[in-house]
């Protein structure tokens, strides 16, 4: 699932530059996505300059548990499964990555899966607990041990995703019908068709004169994260914050992106979007959820 591709400049400047977004886009969208990479620049949360990734060091596969276990949390059945969501969140605090579970009212403490995070070289500083017509939502706040800062890495921000969606599996085995994963590793697969059923939506729209907000809605799948983030960048464009959110077969994010510091014109916008297109290779509407 790792990507690499070469990073191109884009030249947007006289009648010429028309001209070379498109042989861009051509280059760029017919390049493999197979192989790994390395790097990232922290000059902003979550921000990425002409930096290569690697997901293939960090990639969990998730795995079903026996339905005895329960991770303390409220494990009866009810008549319908709630959606798992799952929220990656790095515009809210500029010290911190939050991250939101919300389960209907299934979900405990999850001691489990803050000592899993753990793990992944992470402390919890802070958690909170509440609730909402939703259901019950669990929110930490989370930083890297060693330097005491926010998460900044896409490679680990999604190893932290896949951690949560293995103990929603783990623990609440009844989840896997209500996410993408579940198909290769849940106990009761989804009933849709995730390659066939769930259509990708892509929209990029003005964020002010400095950056531009890139909404991507597609099927979940492990490493998507870094997937999209390398795309985005491999084509020399910045992705300065986002969200990344996991709502049972979908994936949402969405990211504030800029090309040298300017919000991305309208001929960029759609050697981005035809790429992303390309990678996903999903069934396409002019509609979406956001």
């Amino acid at each position: 699932m790792a990507v690499a591709m070469a990073v191109w400049s884009v030249g947007l400047h006289s009648s010429a530059a028309h001209n070379g977004l498109r042989a861009l886009e051509k280059t760029v969208c017919s390049a493999p996505f197979l192989k790994a990479s390395s790097g990232f620049a922290a000059t902003k949360p979550f921000c990425i300059r002409n930096k290569r990734l690697s997901s293939s060091g960090t990639t969990i596969i998730p795995r079903a548990a026996p339905v005895t276990d329960v991770e303390d949390g409220n494990q009866g059945e009810t008549d319908t499964t709630p959606v798992p969501i799952v929220i990656i969140d790095q515009d809210s605090d500029p010290d911190a990555t939050v991250v939101e579970i919300t389960f209907g009212d299934r979900l405990g403490a999850l001691l489990d899966t803050m000592n899993a995070l753990k793990h992944l070289g992470l402390n919890v500083v802070k958690a909170n607990v509440f609730l909402d017509s939703s259901g019950k939502h669990n929110k930490f706040s989370i930083t890297k041990a060693d330097t005491g800062r926010k998460v900044e890495e896409p490679e680990l921000l999604e190893a932290i995703r896949l951690t949560i969606i293995n103990n929603l599996l783990q623990y609440h085995p009844e989840s896997s019908s209500r996410l993408a994963m579940g198909a290769a590793f849940g106990l009761v697969p989804p009933k849709e068709q995730v390659d066939v059923d769930i259509a990708t939506h892509i929209n990029i729209s003005d964020d002010g004169p400095d950056r531009s907000l890139l909404y991507v809605e597609t099927a979940d799948r492990p490493g998507l994260l870094v997937d999209l983030v390398k795309i985005i960048t491999d084509i020399d464009i910045a992705v300065e914050s986002g969200e990344f959110d996991t709502e049972g077969l979908l994936a949402k994010a969405k990211f504030h992106v800029s090309y040298k510091g300017k919000a991305i014109i309208r001929p960029l916008q759609q050697v981005l979007v035809n790429c992303l297109r390309y990678f996903l290779r999903r069934p396409t509407t002019e509609e979406s959820s956001f």
